[in-house]
């Protein structure tokens, strides 16, 4: 990445989830804050504190991080919820204190909804991107699903109310900013990709690696209840045990439990491997050693880690559900299969796997390939034209 030769500019990213925290929306928001400061920019992330006690402020390599006092959401893990008054309080004294170009929001709930109403008051440039789909949500709320459903659509309403109110909305994907027309009724919505490093997965010149003497499916991801890991390995049980595949779960969440229970009742606990969190060199050896990727999941906007199996260069079998399919084609480097069909997985599997080594390399060819259009250098080039005062539709013509 290289600074930008206009002046820099002093960025505030409100989110309610970041690093520690591992999902989608938390390794953007970071990876965005290292992109920008690797260009030279000034820049500080408002975010939920991951612990009792109250607001702190901790300097990072690629941000000052702006911790506000939390607690703890009672059905989820690890998530943790910031009171609305506390929010727009401790927000609107940031703002007067830093004074930022932009506030870039990456979601609608409480930490994004006092940035925006915040940032408003004081005439300060606001761009709002979209990582929410209802299902991410819905396995935390012990109600009925009637209920649920009034839940969700009041969720895209407040969306709807809240983003259209700042400069530019943007989303990782055209497919999610139709979901979003038809549920927030935000007609305009960029699609922006979430960007990815490919170099950092692929193969290093003279970088070898240890192949295990069977073949490997990879998953990597949060062990949660959308991701439909136990689809994966109910696959993995119906495939011909001749092939001998074994699967590698990267990861950890609150299906943990449940799913090394079903592994142990289908009894493949020698062929499905649970490794947690990894460190970064492990994923990326992770990638590499693995024959195939998969992701059954079915609330994807975009989907990073298929993108960085893509970029080490794997067929990939994904869910044939909402974001998914723009990054695969059937047949070409990889499969789409039916949401929540094992007996189609593993079908799709099977095809990967015992295709000939010549044609397994021609898919991750043409993954790469696919990948290497997400350029994280493209999306932070148009994120700083947001920031910079570009309209949506001079950035639309960039797309």
């Amino acid at each position: 990445m290289t600074a930008s030769s206009e002046r820099p500019l002093k960025v505030l990213i409100a989110a309610d989830t970041y690093p520690p925290d591992v999902n989608g929306a938390s390794v953007f928001c970071f990876r965005l804050a290292r992109a920008l400061h690797a260009r030279g920019h000034e820049v500080h992330v408002m975010a939920a504190r991951n612990d009792a006690g109250p607001d702190t402020v901790q300097v990072n390599e690629e941000a000052t991080i702006h911790r506000l006092q939390s607690v703890k959401a009672p059905t989820h893990e690890y998530y943790r919820l910031v009171f609305p008054w506390h929010a727009r309080k401790s927000i609107g004294a940031l703002l007067d204190e830093i004074q930022p170009d932009v506030v870039h929001v990456q979601c609608h709930y409480m930490i994004g909804e006092a940035a925006i109403n915040e940032a408003e008051k004081r005439r300060i440039r606001t761009i709002s991107t979209n990582h929410f789909m209802p299902e991410n949500l819905e396995p935390f709320l012990p109600f009925p699903q009637w209920f649920r459903d009034i839940v969700s659509k009041n969720s895209w309403r407040d969306m709807g109310r809240l983003m259209r109110r700042t400069a530019a909305v943007t989303t990782p994907t055209g497919l999610a900013a139709r979901t979003m027309s038809e549920h927030a009724g935000l007609d305009h919505v960029l699609p922006i990709s979430n960007g990815i490093d490919s170099a950092a997965y692929e193969r290093a010149p003279g970088e070898t690696v240890e192949r295990p003497g069977h073949p490997v499916v990879l998953f990597v991801g949060r062990l949660a209840v959308e991701k439909n890991v136990d689809v994966l390995i109910r696959a993995i049980g119906l495939m011909d045990p001749q092939l001998d595949v074994h699967l590698e779960v990267v990861g950890d969440g609150e299906q943990r439990g449940p799913l090394r229970a079903l592994v142990e009742e289908l009894g493949l606990g020698e062929r499905v491997h649970f490794l947690g969190h990894v460190s970064d060199t492990d994923l990326h050896t992770a990638y590499l050693r693995a024959d195939v990727f998969c992701q059954p999941g079915t609330a994807e906007l975009q989907s990073l880690v298929s993108l960085e199996a893509m970029s080490a260069s794997k067929p990939v079998v994904l869910a044939d559900a909402l974001a998914l399919p723009h990054l695969v084609t059937d047949g070409d480097n990889g499969y789409l299969f039916a949401p929540g069909d094992p007996q189609d997985l593993a079908g799709k599997l099977t095809a990967v796997l015992t295709a000939c080594e010549e044609e397994r390399a021609r898919m991750g060819r043409a993954s790469h390939d696919r990948a290497v259009k997400h350029s994280q250098d493209k999306t932070i080039d148009l994120f700083e034209r947001l920031y910079r005062g570009a309209t949506p539709e001079e950035v639309r013509a960039l797309l």
